[in-house]
């Protein structure tokens, strides 16, 4: 699992969790209110995403309802950001998101996770972050698992599951995501990503 061994551990029954305990709390009911509202009253659903993560948005951000997330103090989103509907950030670990990034519907970052070791996985909460380069697309489906980065201009195909750092200018896809091939600046459109 990427970020296993870089990972920090949040242990059980400590003031760090119960601060993330609370930061959840506070983060599903702002999402709850973010769900209520449609895809025409974008500008309410940008004012509640930066109550979320305590940070300005431009007003090009785009994020289409329904979203969850656990936490959003530990989130950094860059310019003209697109986030699609039915997304989920798990930000314990941190998650920052580059400027042009485009992020399709289903996506999950997952920052957070329990040891691998039986006798410690109850014993807390693992955490490690995910970094977005900027121009990159997440494709419908994707999972990306803390400790992993995202090069900048790189494609994620649909369905797949980062579990390891993604190069600068590269397609991924597959569960795990491998690399298909480099991406060159300017090439025309070939096969949709749904056919990868």
């Amino acid at each position: 699992m990427a970020g296993e061994a870089g990972s920090r551990l949040i242990p059980r029954g400590t003031p760090a969790s119960a601060a993330m305990v609370a930061e959840a709390r506070r983060a599903m009911a702002i999402t709850a209110r973010i769900n209520r509202l449609g895809f025409e009253e974008a500008a309410e659903v940008r004012t509640l995403m930066a109550e979320l993560i305590c940070r300005p948005l431009d007003d090009a951000f785009t994020l289409i309802p329904p979203f969850f997330a656990t936490g959003g103090l530990e989130t950094r989103i860059g310019r003209n950001v697109f986030v699609n509907q039915n997304c989920t950030f798990y930000d314990l670990g941190g998650i920052e998101i580059g400027d042009d990034v485009m992020i399709g519907p289903n996506v999950s970052l997952i920052t957070s996770g329990h040891p691998l070791d039986p006798a410690r996985r109850r014993a807390g909460v693992t955490a490690a972050p995910i970094v977005i380069g900027a121009n990159v697309w997440i494709a419908a489906g994707v999972t990306v698992i803390g400790g992993v980065r995202v090069g900048a201009n790189s494609v994620v195909a649909a369905g797949s599951i980062v579990t390891r750092d993604v190069p600068p200018d590269t397609l991924v896809g597959g569960n795990p995501a491998r690399v298909i091939r480099i991406l060159r600046s300017g090439e025309g459109g070939g096969r949709d990503l749904g056919d990868v």
